[in-house]
């Protein structure tokens, strides 16, 4: 029987592997040359610390410790191998002759977490892939929570993470930061994951919850990572955005999880520690002159925190924002809020006439928000027979229940 291992060093053991597996894991990667390696091996080096530390003590540099235990541990279980199989013997060799390359310094190992949220975020990989793989590895969430935040079987996506890592492998997908000329399209692949992150938990897809806070939490924390170890105004813009979304969270629903728009939120609820930082990194971002779509939105989301009301919001200057950014992000989301924009600046026929133009399109035709929106402009017009219809087909596209309720709300209050 293995001995018993004291609470508090347990404790520790566990504090420090919420704390720095994800170092540890993206260091074992470029030595080791392969996720499920590293991850094995991680996973016993842990394992070693628990049965060899309540006899020898924490060490001082706990972080090299485990890399180093790892590596031998993936070169035992290599060893053991290569006795069925000849080609293991040459990756044995191979990590053998490496077994001082192990870093020591902060900044080689951030190049390494660098590195794998790279790798994890490849265009080679399908977007759903990337946001699985970028969880698991670069952020350390078990399979269990996130699927439980997405909604699916954890079977299901166990797979993805498998089929992403064997393309990684079989690809190969090199394990490396991009050049300077493949920077800008690799690095807007990394923001857009970590953009899908927050998404999803500031507005669930689905679901009896409008918002899941751990997944917002965890594209900050990305967010926060990236912003340190690039500091491009794209990255500082995101994390602005992020944190500047992220301070109504509190005020966006009822104690009974009723959906509450922004218009009846209680600002006193807002986080202003966070609309701080967030507008401080919006400053910063756009001292540059380099930012783009992620940062124009956080000049918006800026309007809105530092506004005491819906009635003082500086709709002129939302509008503006909203201009500049069709110009580099013409998507229909896009034109869709600038209509809301300017039916709050204009009023509300000439918000639905900009609505029904970007409904003419097409491309927003089983987006619940649209249709929503446009039943917003009927019911403040008096039109209430259309606002009725689109509220009804806003609530047949919807699968998340507070919104399901709140449209239901409002056909209810149609006379």
């Amino acid at each position: 029987m293995p001995p018993r291992v004291p609470e508090q060093l347990s404790k520790s053991i566990e504090a420090l592997y919420r704390s720095e597996s994800g170092r540890i894991l993206a260091t074992l990667v470029r030595l080791l040359g392969d996720l499920d390696l590293a991850e094995e091996a991680m996973h016993e080096a842990f394992a070693a610390a628990l049965d060899t530390w309540p006899q020898a003590g924490i060490p001082d540099k706990p972080r090299p410790w485990l890399i180093s235990t790892a590596r031998f541990k993936a070169i035992d279980g290599i060893r053991r191998r290569a006795r069925f199989d000849a080609a293991q013997i040459d990756l044995a060799l191979h990590l053998e002759t490496r077994v001082n390359e192990a870093p020591h310094e902060d900044e080689e190992i951030e190049d390494d977490r660098l590195r794998l949220i790279f790798t994890c975020c490849h265009p080679a990989l399908p977007p759903e892939a990337q946001v699985a793989l970028t969880l698991r590895e670069v952020c350390g969430l078990t399979t269990e929570e996130i699927a439980r935040a997405f909604l699916i079987t954890p079977a299901t996506l166990a797979q993805r993470i498998v089929r992403a890592k064997a393309k990684i492998r079989e690809t190969p997908i090199p394990y490396e930061v991009p050049t300077p000329q493949e920077l800008p399209e690799r690095l807007g692949a990394v923001l857009h994951v970590i953009y899908l992150v927050f998404n999803e938990g500031y507005s669930a897809a689905a679901g009896a919850e409008v918002t899941r806070a751990e997944l917002t939490g965890e594209a900050i924390r990305l967010g926060r990572l990236l912003t340190e170890l690039q500091p491009e105004p794209e990255v500082i813009g995101l994390l602005s955005l992020m944190l500047l979304q992220e301070s109504r969270r509190a005020a966006r629903t009822s104690p009974t999880g009723e959906l509450i728009l922004l218009e009846n939120q209680d600002r006193s609820l807002w986080n202003r520690a966070q609309i701080a930082e967030g507008v401080a990194l919006l400053k910063k971002a756009l001292k540059s002159h380099r930012f783009g779509a992620y940062t124009l939105q956080a000049a918006i989301a800026a309007v809105h925190a530092e506004a005491e009301s819906v009635a003082a919001t500086d709709w002129r200057q939302i509008v503006a924002i909203y201009d500049q950014l069709v110009r580099i992000q013409p998507s229909p989301v896009v034109h869709l809020n600038r209509a809301v924009a300017i039916a709050m600046r204009d009023g509300p026929e000439a918000g639905l006439a900009h609505i029904d133009a970007v409904l003419e399109h097409g491309e927003l035709a089983n987006y619940y928000l649209a249709h929503s929106a446009r039943a917003d402009m009927y019911r403040r017009l008096g039109r209430t027979a259309e606002a009725r219809a689109s509220y009804e087909k806003a609530l047949a596209l919807t699968q998340q229940e507070p919104e399901r309720q709140f449209l239901q709300e409002r056909i209810r209050q149609l006379k």
